[in-house]
């Protein structure tokens, strides 16, 4: 199952990706639990200096801007064969 954490203070911003994350979940048909973050200390904790910040399997793939859907389907998709043992 992918972890993905949305960071931010609940702004349109943090809305957006998060709505965005949700929307690539669906598309890819994947397990998957998204989380809004709005505790500051968690920030600090992925280095983020800027919000809206996207977690996804504890990695911050993006910070300070709404990332494209087609950028959130492409970090999905490396975490899920990053995940996916090989024969």
């Amino acid at each position: 199952m992918i972890q993905i954490k949305v960071l931010g203070p609940g702004c349109d911003n943090c809305k957006r990706v998060e709505q965005i994350a949700s929307q690539v979940v669906a598309l890819l048909s994947v397990e998957a639990h998204v989380e809004k973050v709005t505790d500051r200390a968690e920030f600090a904790r992925y280095h983020l200096l800027g919000t809206p910040g996207l977690v996804i399997n504890e990695q911050l793939v993006s910070a300070g801007r709404i990332p494209s859907q087609a950028e959130v389907t492409t970090w999905i998709v490396n975490a899920l064969e990053r995940e996916t043992p090989r024969a």
